[in-house]
């Protein structure tokens, strides 16, 4: 039987996490972007909570978790303890873990600090302002949508955020589902928005200066990108090329939010991974094909 259950997490600090586990077998923990929820993680928990326990839960200052008031209660660092305080009360050992954009930037610090968790790493649409010479202009950016939040008010602000360059993609292909994911993000809470845009996205460490860590990560590694997320697709190629461990998917004429946008894909995507994982067959890259070699003789 998959019945759903619904749990509350307490984190280390002491806040509150809506928490949800679906189905049996090897556990998947879902991490969301900063747009989503676990709610958007549907089409997925659907799909392999057949055959899996599938965990998601919504990241502190979302909504129905704790919001915490104090802009110091949100990081990078948090977000990692926070996913650690999910597996650890829900008695995961490890997991399979699976995260987009602001989740797989988690997924990525959690792989680093805390590598007896993961038994394997799915990043997609990971890498906004990860690149050194955008830094300066991420933050802005930032910013800017920080305060948006303060001033418009989240309705207005998630009507605009999802006409960005790298989210028309899925109004283009599914006006429904964008509509639902606009809806879910006009309700999130605006003062765990705002913070979480200043305390976890314009602080956390640039993955470039993180180089030596993430290539020791000696977990399976899956990147998956969308060949018009500018933002993301190059650092996806820097990732895979720095992590003897991963392996790259490019979805064509997509855009940020790969999950909802091309569900069938990313499925497909993930199914194949998780079985080649539990295979063994999944293995570090061969020392003979050398990043930056084109044939070998010179």
């Amino acid at each position: 039987m998959n019945a759903a259950s619904a749990t509350t997490v307490r984190t280390a600090d002491g806040f509150s996490l809506h928490t949800e586990s679906v189905g049996r077998g090897e556990p998947i923990l879902f991490i969301h972007e900063f747009a989503g929820d676990h709610r958007s993680w549907e089409p997925q928990i659907r799909r392999f909570s057949r055959s899996y326990r599938c965990i998601a839960y919504a990241a502190r200052g979302y909504l129905p978790s704790q919001v915490p008031e104090d802009s110091t209660a949100y990081s990078q660092r948090h977000a990692v303890a926070d996913a650690v305080a999910v597996l650890d009360a829900l008695e995961v050992p490890a997991a399979h873990v699976v995260g987009i954009s602001m989740g797989g930037f988690c997924g990525l610090h959690l792989g680093v600090a805390h590598p007896e968790r993961v038994r394997s790493l799915v990043v997609a649409g990971t890498g906004y302002g990860a690149r050194p010479a955008e830094a300066a202009k991420f933050r802005r950016e930032c910013d800017a949508i920080a305060a948006e939040i303060e001033t418009a008010g989240m309705a207005a602000f998630a009507q605009r955020y999802m006409t960005g360059p790298s989210r028309v993609q899925l109004q283009n292909k599914d006006r429904r589902a964008w509509e639902e994911y606009t809806g879910w993000l006009g309700e999130h809470s605006e003062a765990g928005s705002a913070n979480t845009m200043r305390g976890v996205q314009r602080e956390r460490p640039s993955l470039y200066d993180m180089e030596a860590e993430l290539a020791a990560i000696a977990a399976p590694v899956l990147v998956v990108a969308g060949d018009e997320d500018d933002g993301c697709l190059d650092t996806s190629v820097w990732l895979k090329r720095v992590m003897p461990s991963a392996g790259l998917a490019v979805l064509a004429r997509s855009g940020h939010t790969l999950n909802i946008e091309e569900p069938d894909l990313f499925n497909a995507l993930l199914a194949d991974f998780l079985s080649r994982v539990t295979a063994d067959a999944w293995g570090r890259r061969d020392p003979r094909a050398v990043p930056g070699a084109i044939t070998g003789f010179s």
